[in-house]
């Protein structure tokens, strides 16, 4: 018996000792670096930058020497503290945030059936597609809802809605979805075709309300060629979208959604030499005068697009608060 403890305690020495050794031979040195920019991180471990949680990413940096502004939670401030672990400078980032591309709640989107089953957005469409008449509309089930970590959607009248000043734009969402109606756009561009139908006009008049028809009323009044409609959907392209709001106010099924900026109008000054690229450019014919005259804005059409500023030679037109 006691051989039997003198062997098992010599072989738990000798094990012991080789352990240590293997440890000190495979050890793997950590850049302390990894660490103070975890502490930094918020935790959150939504995987918005493109890496498994905030170790990953802190490990990417520093490895890798990705961008350290990748961290939606963190924002410019947690950006420019990793930055400043790093080295290097943090490039300004635009803030991003989630929309929802479909308006169709219980009030104006025909149910087809009553669904039961699991609250989930993808077990509905994988069984019965869910309750709505528009198979690319919003489930309303909470998928997304519930893999949100920054309690920033929310589900009302059978669909999802964003609050906007609480979205981090870590894609979560996006990636739940199984309609494929979250998008993540630009916080500062609020104008949007908030609808992903594709169907014809007639099709989505028997199933919603306020759907996209495709009608192109859109892309006809827009002064900047921003918005377009393929395959009976319209699009917005956001860079060059200036919210004049001009496709808001035609769009007759009220789809498209927006916030106005802050209103201006155009002022001619005393340099204009009435060469008339103003008003031949101006998109809602606000601009009067002939040619080689002084040219004047009515301000009351004006929507301060800004495209006679643009494409005036002597500059002589600025947008200024009416």
């Amino acid at each position: 018996m006691q051989n039997a403890i003198i062997s098992l305690g010599a072989l738990g020495l000798i094990f012991g000792l080789i352990l240590a050794i293997a440890s000190y031979i495979f050890k793997v040195d950590t850049d302390e670096r990894v660490e103070k920019i975890l502490e930094i991180l918020p935790g959150a471990n939504c995987g918005g930058c493109g890496y498994p949680g905030c170790s990953g990413y802190a490990a990417a940096i520093v490895t890798d020497g990705i961008s350290v502004n990748k961290c939606a939670p963190g924002g410019a401030d947690v950006s420019s503290k990793i930055a400043e672990i790093m080295g290097v400078k943090a490039d300004k980032s635009e803030k991003m945030v989630a929309i929802v591309k479909c308006r169709g709640d219980n009030t104006v989107t025909l149910t087809k059936h009553e669904y039961i089953g699991v609250k989930d957005c993808v077990a509905a469409a994988i069984t019965q597609g869910g309750d709505k008449g528009c198979s690319f509309g919003c489930l309303g089930l909470g998928t997304c809802v519930s893999v949100c970590a920054f309690d920033a959607i929310k589900i009302e009248n059978g669909i999802a809605v964003i609050i906007p000043e609480k979205c981090t734009s870590c894609g979560k969402c996006v990636e739940a979805c199984p309609r494929n109606i979250i998008e993540i756009v630009p916080f500062n561009k609020k104008v949007h075709v908030t609808c992903r139908s594709t169907d014809k006009g007639a099709m989505v008049k028997k199933v919603c309300e306020i759907g996209c028809i495709g009608c192109k009323i859109c892309e006809k009044v827009c002064p900047v060629d921003a918005i377009h409609v393929e395959n009976n959907l319209a699009s917005i392209d956001y860079d060059k979208c200036i919210q004049c709001m001009l496709c808001v106010e035609k769009c007759p099924v009220n789809i498209i959604k927006g916030e106005p900026k802050e209103k201006k109008v155009a002022v001619i000054g005393n340099t204009c030499i009435g060469c008339t690229i103003c008003k031949k450019n101006c998109p809602i014919d606000a601009i009067n005068g002939e040619l080689k005259q002084k040219h004047e804005v009515d301000t009351e059409k004006c929507i301060g697009c800004g495209i006679c500023v643009d494409k005036c030679p002597k500059k002589a037109i600025e947008l200024v608060k009416p």
